[in-house]
């Protein structure tokens, strides 16, 4: 029998991430690709999961869009931080951000409507635009710089386009971009009349203030925002994400989601809105500690020779690695496995601009300073 796997799905078959940290672990190498944490979140957040799950709470089905509880502290967690007034029928809950982000694009995006995202891109987006029947159209940022390029956005723009997907603090570079970034791209968004899906998985992994576009004016009512409590919390595992929004949008969102998982994660819907309500000297605490482990691996990258750009948020560190002699990430990623025991991802996976990509690798700093330093030693070892 040929291959039953539908046409549009082939080329997502496998993932980089999949595929290289199936690498570390065949090779024992140390693996810096996939941006999982290495240390547990709040002591009280797992707390409130244990128990929950003592008590029999989420041992049955939770409400469709999510616990009431947990809806409730998204609201405020929103107001909070950003000043956004969300009604409860602009909040739902889903098995985390990623089935969040799919619910938006199926709900949102007709089949042969155009997509735009900024390349490099999470490798989920493309999964899910395919999944839609919609088409990609990737803008690169900058080369060299990485940054947004608007006069690009708009030069990708046709009567087909329905969405902008766009993710700050961005993941693969680590950028964050400034107000007058998203101004600008707010002013594109209104002027075409884009709906925007607002990736903010690592709204609270910043170094440079983040911005949520849905606050820019003219913004909230064609925006649909996406959260992650794993991110947030370091509890990847537990699969809780969220998207907030007007609530016209926000409906069409619960309808697809819906029938995706149903529903998922009762004991830890409850946790996580215990989290969101955490007091801000966590938040504050969290960044900090990221940010000497970003100090701590970026200096060794650039002691390496490595031309490091320097992280505004994420725990993702973004090089060019043509000062050590690589012709391009993917050639440096291919060998570093075997030949120094350490795995990154190169961005030309995450990228259909090989001109901008080709040059970058992405590495996760969000694990314990001596599996940086031994990282950073193995691949000294290796260059020298």
């Amino acid at each position: 029998m040929s291959d039953p796997l539908v046409q549009r799905m082939r080329p997502y078959e496998r993932t980089i991430f999949g595929e290289m940290s199936a690498l570390a672990t065949r090779l024992g190498a140390i693996n810096l690709g996939q941006g999982f944490p290495d240390t547990g979140g709040p002591r009280e957040v797992r707390d409130a999961a244990q128990w929950a799950i003592m008590r029999g709470h989420g041992d049955q089905y939770p409400p469709a869009h999510g616990l009431p509880a947990l809806r409730e502290a998204i609201a405020e967690h929103q107001a909070r931080f950003y000043g956004l007034h969300v009604e409860d029928a602009g909040v739902v809950v889903a098995t985390g951000a990623s089935e969040a982000l799919a619910a938006a694009v199926l709900a949102l995006v007709e089949p042969g409507q155009d997509v735009l995202v900024l390349d490099p891109y999470f490798d989920l987006y493309a999964a899910v635009i395919a999944l839609a029947g919609a088409n990609r159209i990737a803008v690169p940022l900058t080369a060299d710089a990485l940054r947004p390029d608007v006069a690009a956005l708009r030069a990708a723009v046709t009567p087909r386009t329905r969405m902008l997907l766009l993710n700050s603090p961005h993941n693969p570079t680590g950028i964050v971009f400034t107000r007058a970034e998203l101004e600008e791209i707010a002013a594109f968004a209104i002027e075409h009349d884009l709906l925007v899906l607002a990736d903010e998985a690592y709204e609270h992994l910043w170094f440079e203030p983040h911005i949520p576009i849905a606050t820019l004016p003219g913004m909230f009512e064609r925006t649909v925002t996406v959260g992650s409590g794993g991110k947030t919390f370091s509890f990847t595992g537990w699969k809780v994400g969220w998207a907030t929004g007007p609530a016209d949008l926000i409906a069409a969102v619960r309808v697809v989601r819906q029938h995706l998982s149903y529903v998922s994660g009762g004991p830890f819907q409850e946790a996580m809105a215990l989290g969101l309500r955490l007091p801000d000297a966590y938040f504050d605490q969290f960044r900090t500690d990221l940010a000497a482990k970003r100090d701590r691996l970026c200096a060794g990258l650039s002691g390496l020779g490595l031309r490091v750009i320097p992280p505004e948020g994420t725990y993702f560190a973004t090089t060019d690695v043509r000062p050590l002699g690589f012709a391009n990430g993917e050639q440096f990623c291919r060998r570093a496995p075997e030949e120094a025991g350490v795995v990154a991802i190169p961005l030309s996976a995450l990228s259909d601009h090989p001109e901008v990509s080709d040059p970058f690798v992405r590495w996760a700093f969000c694990k314990q300073p001596a599996v940086l330093d031994e990282a950073v030693g193995r691949l000294r070892a290796w260059l020298s």
